[in-house]
């Protein structure tokens, strides 16, 4: 694990996403509408895609991957990568590491988002059309502030439950909701592996609603401040509305959907799929694509993920994984139920 790497993808995914907006917001000041529309547009496409950047490095905080550093890891786990996107470190960590430990098997918490697969075509696209309009965020935001007002009422202890506050997601594209939407979460330390006592236990819900507001509560006062007015936010939010949504969902559905559910063979637990420079922008930021190399070395970074795909392929065992050629081919496999 490198000292300085994570914490400079962090500040690269910041930097892509301030400068794509500001790039935008420029040509329509500079060229006009005319230009300035298209230019919106790709910049909710790009900024959607670093969203789910962001979401990605949260994933290697969880796994403590992003420094060496334990306090500065979760800083930019909970902070800078998590609170911007509505996740919460601590709450995803817990049901994520549960993931791997019993991956696409029965006790899986994340098999609910592989077992609808394959399904029809229309089934596909009817849930691509609730992601770019809206429906999924609005539903996945809703559940979240639903769970993080009841946790902040109750206030007691709370102990693991399989089910959200609104019913099981069953779409993928809501998965990253899903570990902030629980009305009960589990309340062991995972950092010590200790339990906590009644007296130490924490609104995961709420502390991740919380988080969420006061982020992007700054992204919409900084800019302002400066003289950018509402635009920077509003593109930023209506990324995170529309194409995070979508990005999320096709990035879940290529990990796990249509691999082998209930084996015993760990090299086919999950699915890595080559990623063009369109899709390493969008679907496939920060090396997520090499997704059954993060599931047989978990405590490999990111960014060392390419080097462990090459000396699998070098040892002759990329043969017993499941490999994509590329996110369509794997959208057509999605889709291809009658």
């Amino acid at each position: 694990m490198s000292r300085w790497r994570g914490t400079w993808l962090v500040v690269h995914c910041w930097a892509v996403i301030a400068l794509v907006i500001g790039g935008a917001l420029w040509t329509w000041d500079a060229l006009g509408p005319l230009a300035g529309v298209p230019a919106v547009l790709l910049a909710i496409v790009i900024v959607g895609g670093r969203q789910l950047g962001l979401a990605i490095l949260m994933h290697d905080a969880a796994h403590g991957l992003l420094s060496p550093n334990r306090r500065w890891n979760n800083r930019l786990g909970e902070w800078l990568t998590g609170a911007p996107v509505g996740s919460d470190l601590k709450a995803y960590r817990t049901y994520h590491l549960t993931h791997h430990r019993y991956t696409q098997q029965e006790e899986d918490p994340d098999l609910i988002l592989s077992k609808p697969f394959p399904t029809s075509g229309a089934s596909l696209r009817r849930k691509v059309w609730r992601d770019l309009t809206g429906r999924t965020f609005l539903r996945t935001r809703g559940a979240q502030l639903a769970a993080a007002w009841a946790a902040l009422k109750q206030q007691r202890p709370k102990t693991v439950s399989p089910e959200p506050v609104e019913g099981r997601f069953s779409d993928a594209g809501e998965a990253l909701g899903r570990e902030a939407s629980f009305d009960r979460l589990r309340t062991t330390d995972v950092e010590r592996g200790e339990a906590k006592g009644p007296g130490e236990v924490k609104s995961f819900a709420g502390v991740a609603m919380l988080r969420f507001l006061a982020v992007n509560a700054l992204l919409l006062i900084v800019p302002w401040a400066i003289g950018a007015g509402p635009w920077p936010f509003l593109i930023w939010l209506a990324a995170l509305a529309t194409t995070f949504q979508l990005f999320l969902r096709v990035r879940n559905i290529a990990e796990h959907a249509c691999t082998a559910t209930g084996s015993d063979d760990p090299f086919t637990h999950a699915r890595t799929t080559h990623a063009n420079w369109a899709e390493r922008a969008t679907v496939a930021p920060y090396w997520v694509n090499y997704h059954s190399e993060h599931h047989l070395f978990m405590a490999v970074p990111c960014y060392r993920l390419p080097a462990a795909h090459r000396l699998l392929a070098k040892k002759g065992l990329t043969s017993r994984m499941t490999i994509a050629p590329g996110y369509v081919a794997v959208l057509r496999m999605a889709g291809s139920a009658a």
